[in-house]
């Protein structure tokens, strides 16, 4: 009797037993599927921008030093010591200015000397001519004395000739960038006393690998900033490209004039230089903090109906601060560019910027 009644005992508490589980279970399915719905629903805080349209220019940036174009070193062309010093480092100068006086005294001293001479000799050769002509004298005697005087004569122009180089002049227009002198040096022929530099023609100089020679033209338009002017952008045009290629670094000359009339620029300056070689107008264009850079296609996520949705999209130009997008996007979208870390497609957003998307609303309406 104890084992009829058993077996059903054992039964019952099975099916028990299991009906508790499956039901424990179920309990935990929809506990998990409320958390899963539940944290569906949590929004994203993100920043959006809107994709507009515009144009976009394609650009080859590099590095540079300025050099001026125009730089001369002024020698002292007769030896005296200095009296006078006209300019200063920093004087705008004209050519054919003076800059600076040697002493005179001896060279005007030796030029009167000179012209004595030459009289002299002027004097005594017009008398042998004369006689010349009378056969009173012979030719021998008339030919040495017309070398003399030409010889004198040239001794003449020539002590001129010192006496105009004791005023240093200005061989080119131009900014003193040194000085080189002081009153009271003695100078010697050929020994450098100034350096003028033109800054109106300054040419900021690259270096540009092979790779890019098809892109870049004379005349194209450039951009430079330099670290000493922060913030302001300088104009050029590429004046000049070496049509050879160095075999050792595989790179070729590209010289490029900037535009320097408020003599802002100075040699040596270090900057960076952008080519603009391509421009594209009326063309989509999105912010580029919104661009997901992940192996294989770019994508951006596009906000539709209070949630994030990943859209692949393929890009064109890139300048500073935008993309250009070819494919993928309409204009008045607004694309993430803050908070993307945090989103997988569908994920709900908090928009922070809402100004953003009212502005796309109502261009959206006026359309």
């Amino acid at each position: 009797m104890n084992s009829k009644y058993k077996n059903p005992l054992r039964v019952c508490l099975c099916l028990g037993l299991s009906m508790v589980l499956m039901a424990c279970g179920d309990e935990n399915a929809k506990e998990q599927a409320e958390n899963k719905e539940e944290k569906k629903k949590v929004a994203v805080p993100v920043e959006v921008a809107k994709v507009v349209e515009g144009s976009i220019n394609a650009v080859y940036t590099n590095t540079t030093s300025l050099e001026a174009e125009e730089e001369a070193t002024v020698v002292a062309k007769t030896g005296e010591i200095v009296t006078k010093i006209f300019v200063e480092e920093g004087d705008l100068v004209k050519q054919g200015q003076v800059l600076a006086q040697l002493d005179v005294e001896k060279l005007k001293l030796e030029m009167k000397r000179s012209e004595a001479n030459l009289k002299k000799l002027e004097n005594e050769l017009e008398r042998n001519r004369r006689i010349y002509k009378k056969k009173m004298v012979s030719s021998d005697t008339f030919e040495r004395l017309k070398f003399e005087y030409a010889a004198q004569k040239a001794a003449y122009e020539l002590a001129q000739l010192n006496a105009r180089y004791a005023t240093i002049k200005a061989p080119i227009d131009g900014i003193v960038s040194e000085r080189l002198i002081k009153v009271g040096n003695m100078v010697n022929v050929n020994q450098a006393v100034f350096k003028i530099t033109d800054f109106d023609s300054l040419h900021a100089i690259i270096h540009v690998p092979e790779k890019e020679l098809s892109k870049l033209k004379v005349n194209q338009l450039a951009n430079l900033r330099v670290d000493a002017r922060e913030g302001e952008y300088f104009q050029g045009h590429i004046e000049r490209i070496s049509p050879v290629i160095n075999s050792n670094s595989g790179t070729f000359k590209v010289t490029i004039e900037m535009d320097n009339k408020d003599y802002v620029l100075r040699p040596g300056m270090f900057g960076r230089v952008a080519i603009v070689y391509a421009n594209h107008d009326d063309t989509l264009l999105i912010d580029k903090n919104a661009l997901i850079a992940e192996e294989g296609a770019p994508s951006v996520f596009v906000i539709r109906e209070n949630s994030a949705h990943k859209v692949v999209v393929e890009t064109g130009f890139i300048d500073a601060h935008h993309i250009e997008v070819l494919a993928g996007v309409s204009a008045g979208d607004l694309v993430v560019t803050a908070g993307q870390n945090s989103l997988k497609d569908e994920s709900l957003v908090n928009i922070l910027n809402q100004e953003v998307t009212q502005q796309a609303l109502e261009t959206a309406e006026s359309r």
